[in-house]
């Protein structure tokens, strides 16, 4: 009996040692572009770079990963998942490290795009793999709900860790931490069961058609605001008469259907296919792979539109901002931790579609509320709803992947799932982004023309500058561009009343897309299992 419990007990600490290695990865892994994205002006001033650069790293890194994720799982079938894993982290560790030291933007490109880009590909997948290998199969649900948590508490806390770090310090600490979690995981690897390497051939042409075919539509996606996304924008580049983005999509979707028929082809020849295309007929993979999409899709355009609102509308610094979006990723970790915990037999099905329907009132909720008035307080509520619902994602779309398929095929699962979640976040952003500033522009251009109290040259103006495009900035910096450009005080705070209307209007529209995907994403759940993974036919 002792044996026995000492067992347990020692089988219960490896897998929390276990979860705690690859939940830690998970959440490095997400934690950079949101670090980032909140320090880009700091960034850009200690390179000596413009923010188009900052973005153009930022948009590089995920092209890099959403490409190459495929590839990155098959290699990690070849490699054996941990040292697939270990190699990662140390590319990784290698490009925080170059991305810390950086004296420019060519060197940032080189460390944070390139080389913690590629090593990424190959952690991710393995992270899929190495939960299937060292927890038993009725304790995995709960593991990939936290494993998940973990990413998506990174997307939460990223601002706030980023704006703290380079509010009080320099943005390069944050790089700098990571090169010792890094150093950490590696110390605590051995503890952690390995999948053996398979001795497989490797499609090299199927590989280029997956990053050519996936780069060519998330680069694609990525410019689509800039660019356009069939109309070419005035300041942006045409290719016959149009704008690049569509023949971008056209042509990854093209590469991607030769990539289909390609595996298609080698598999009825008996040869090792980058992507066994019969993987994808599986109902229940198909359903948790679409639904990870979905949660990205809402999660991106979600996370895009709130620190607008928090960091221009109502002009809160980063910090702030941070600390407005934790609830919801306090509410996501105790939802994807306690719904395996309280209810270990739940159904993927029932507790997805309970996980969108709190994100839907979440959104709608924070809809009703932006108004001139409000405060940043109205979030609240809203961030707790989209938090619960996300947990409740978070907590069984891992198992349902990893149960759909048999573990010796957990890299590639993996490669799949951060492809599908990579494409969902970019879809996300680019979406939600370009219905807010084409909503921002209609409703300036209106609430301008229709002005009296706005002189009939200055409307001129307005309408030329805003058919070049428009930023969302914040009533302090109209205000002061207004002044520098010699236009009266009274007429430009007009102007600036007339702003604040119309972002409100666009934080509304863009919000009440991600409402509408949200509610679009019910219609897939009934791919989704009925029964919780590893439940016999006789349990619900």
């Amino acid at each position: 009996m002792r044996h026995r419990r000492s067992s347990r007990n020692g089988s219960r600490s490896s897998a929390v040692r276990v979860l705690t290695v690859l939940a830690a990865g998970q959440f490095l892994m997400t934690l950079d572009s949101t670090v980032m994205n909140v320090s880009m002006a700091s960034v850009a001033a200690d390179l000596g770079t413009t923010i188009t650069g900052i973005q153009t790293a930022i948009t590089l890194y995920t092209l890099v990963m959403a490409s190459s994720m495929i590839t990155g799982g098959r290699l990690g079938t070849r490699l054996g998942r941990r040292r697939a894993f270990t190699i990662g982290l140390i590319g990784y560790g290698i490009g925080s490290l170059t991305t810390a030291l950086a004296p420019n933007l060519a060197v940032l490109l080189l460390g944070w795009s390139l080389f913690e880009g590629l090593g990424a590909v190959l952690i991710m997948p393995a992270i899929v793999a190495l939960v299937a290998a060292n927890i038993p199969v009725e304790r995995r649900t709960g593991a990939y709900g936290l494993i998940a948590a973990a990413g998506a508490s990174a997307v939460a806390v990223g601002p706030l860790i980023g704006g703290a770090v380079t509010t009080f310090a320099s943005w390069r600490y944050v790089f700098l931490g990571e090169v010792v979690v890094v150093a950490i995981i590696l110390l605590l690897l051995r503890g952690i069961q390995d999948v053996p390497a398979s001795r497989i051939g490797f499609d090299l042409l199927g590989s280029v058609l997956s990053v050519l075919g996936l780069g060519a539509m998330v680069f694609g996606v990525l410019r689509a605001g800039e660019w356009g996304w069939v109309r070419a924008k005035p300041t942006g580049p045409q290719v016959l008469g149009l704008s690049p983005v569509i023949w971008l999509l056209l042509t990854g979707l093209l590469v991607l259907y030769g990539l289909l028929r390609w595996e298609a082809r080698l598999t009825a020849a008996g040869r090792e296919p980058l992507l066994d295309v019969g993987l994808l007929r599986n109902r229940e993979l198909a359903g948790g792979l679409g639904m990870f999409f979905a949660q990205f899709l809402v999660q991106a355009g979600v996370f895009f539109a709130v620190p607008l609102f928090l960091s221009v509308v109502l002009e809160l610094s980063a910090l702030e901002t941070g600390l407005r979006i934790l609830p919801l990723s306090v509410a996501l970790v105790l939802t994807a931790i306690g719904i395996p915990a309280l209810r270990p037999r739940a159904g993927p099905r029932r507790t997805v579609r309970l996980g969108l329907a709190s994100m839907i009132v979440g959104i709608v909720i924070l809809v009703a509320g932006l108004d001139p008035g409000a405060a940043a307080s109205v979030v609240l509520i809203p961030m707790v709803f989209l938090g619960l619902g996300l947990g409740a994602l978070s907590a069984q779309l891992g198992a349902v992947t990893s149960a759909a398929v048999p573990d010796s095929r957990g890299a590639e699962v993996g490669g799949l799932q951060n492809t599908a979640t990579s494409l969902g976040a970019s879809l996300g952003t680019a979406l939600i982004g370009s219905v807010l500033i084409s909503t921002l522009i209609v409703v300036a251009d209106s609430g301008i023309q229709g002005n009296p109290a706005v002189p009939e040259s200055v409307r001129t103006q307005a309408s030329a500058q805003l058919a070049d495009g428009v930023s969302f900035v914040s009533s302090t910096q109209l205000r002061d561009g207004l002044a520098a450009a010699g236009v009266p005080q009274d007429v430009a705070a007009e102007i600036v009343q007339i702003n604040a209307a119309a972002r409100l209007a666009a934080l509304r529209a863009a919000l009440a897309v991600a409402a509408l995907l949200a509610v679009a994403a019910l219609f897939g759940t009934w791919l989704l299992p009925r029964r919780a993974v590893g439940a016999s036919r006789g349990e619900e």
